[in-house]
């Protein structure tokens, strides 16, 4: 069975604001920004919405649950699988597929966000595969 080695993580370099997103993610949380102008949930989380480009955007908790829409497994050297994960509440995003046997790794399973820790304690999302109950 080929998996993904624990490695240590460098902490995530934050930009203004990120400081709320990786401080839920410390505590098992997945955030995502919602606008109140057009609805819209987005992610990476941003200050103004990038589909109408308003202010109006708010902290919402993501169920932490989507589906794989693509991936690529690295075999040289240290093994890995990158993804993008769209998200039950819509948005896509690029992450790591970790804790799960890479020759097993499909588009369409359906993941779970899971919390891998940084050298300075702080927490990075990252998505596992074999969820069973997930309802999708």
């Amino acid at each position: 069975m080929q998996t993904n080695d624990e490695a240590k993580l460098a902490d995530p370099a934050m930009n203004p604001g990120d400081e709320a997103y990786f401080a839920a993610a410390k505590e098992g949380r997945l955030l995502l920004k919602r606008c109140s102008a057009c609805g819209k949930t987005h992610h990476y989380p941003r200050a103004i919405c990038p589909f109408c480009w308003s202010d109006r955007v708010e902290w919402v908790e993501a169920s932490g649950l989507g589906t794989i829409y693509t991936y690529s497994v690295t075999r040289r050297g240290e093994q890995y699988c990158i993804a993008y994960v769209t998200l039950q509440e819509g948005p896509t995003l690029m992450t790591n597929i970790v804790d799960c046997d890479l020759d097993r790794i499909r588009i369409g399973d359906i993941v779970r966000v899971v919390f891998k820790p940084t050298e300075g304690g702080w927490a990075i999302p990252m998505f596992s595969t074999g969820v069973t109950g997930a309802g999708q």
